[in-house]
């Protein structure tokens, strides 16, 4: 899937699922409960043992209906490595400029993470497809409209402390996809194997971007 379809697809749903693995055992079962629920995107954070195996594995199961992207990815080397294994997009939490020229090589995105109005700027002028606020418990909502009173072209997505909640408030002040964890992936769910659940709170944060959108 070539880059521009990739993060056309990722706005369209609104919504990243962000999961740190303990075991893979339930994680095609998230999947289909998550797409079940309207998202279309996961990041599989490489914080997770044997990230790149699950990868591997996992996208080959779900095709190119459910995009599986990789977190936490801090080199270039780590990125060709997820891209190989078929991650279609690559996140971090911070932004390294070789990273993201590999990832383009590829024709896959790439949302380098930034906090400061320069640190912003800096990843956007270098190609980021999206910028990753991080951490955006610190800065909130308003903090996207401020960014883009003087910087309207840049997509921006939060990640960290995105909840039901403030969802709706993100995409209203400007972020163009929100990235949620727990909040979405709740771990009792997971645990009770509730994919009924799991699905209608997938479906919730779709539809506060939904209603925000309007």
């Amino acid at each position: 899937m070539y880059r521009e379809v990739i993060v056309k697809n990722i706005i369209e749903s609104g919504v990243v699922a962000v999961i740190r693995l303990t075991g893979k055992e339930k994680l095609t079962k998230i999947i289909e409960a998550l797409a079940k629920g309207g998202i279309r995107a996961m990041e599989i954070t490489m914080t997770t043992p044997n990230a790149i195996e699950i990868i591997s594995e996992i996208s080959k199961k779900v095709g190119t209906d459910f995009l599986i992207g990789a977190g936490t990815v801090l080199d270039s080397e780590t990125a060709r490595a997820v891209i190989l294994a078929g991650a279609q997009f690559v996140v971090s939490p911070v932004t390294n400029i070789k990273m993201i020229k590999t990832v383009h090589r590829y024709d896959k995105a790439v949302f380098p993470g930034a906090f400061t109005p320069t640190e912003i700027l800096h990843a956007w002028e270098n190609g980021a497809d999206v910028v990753k606020v991080f951490p955006a418990t610190a800065l909130g909502p308003q903090f996207f409209k401020d960014i883009h009173g003087p910087l309207p072209q840049i997509r921006l997505t939060p990640t960290g402390g995105v909840s039901l909640e403030n969802t709706g408030e993100f995409i209203r002040c400007g972020a163009c996809c929100v990235g949620v964890g727990t909040a979405l992936l709740n771990k009792n769910l997971i645990s009770d194997s509730d994919w009924s659940a799991l699905s209608e709170n997938a479906k919730k944060f779709v539809d506060e971007v939904k209603k925000a959108r309007r």
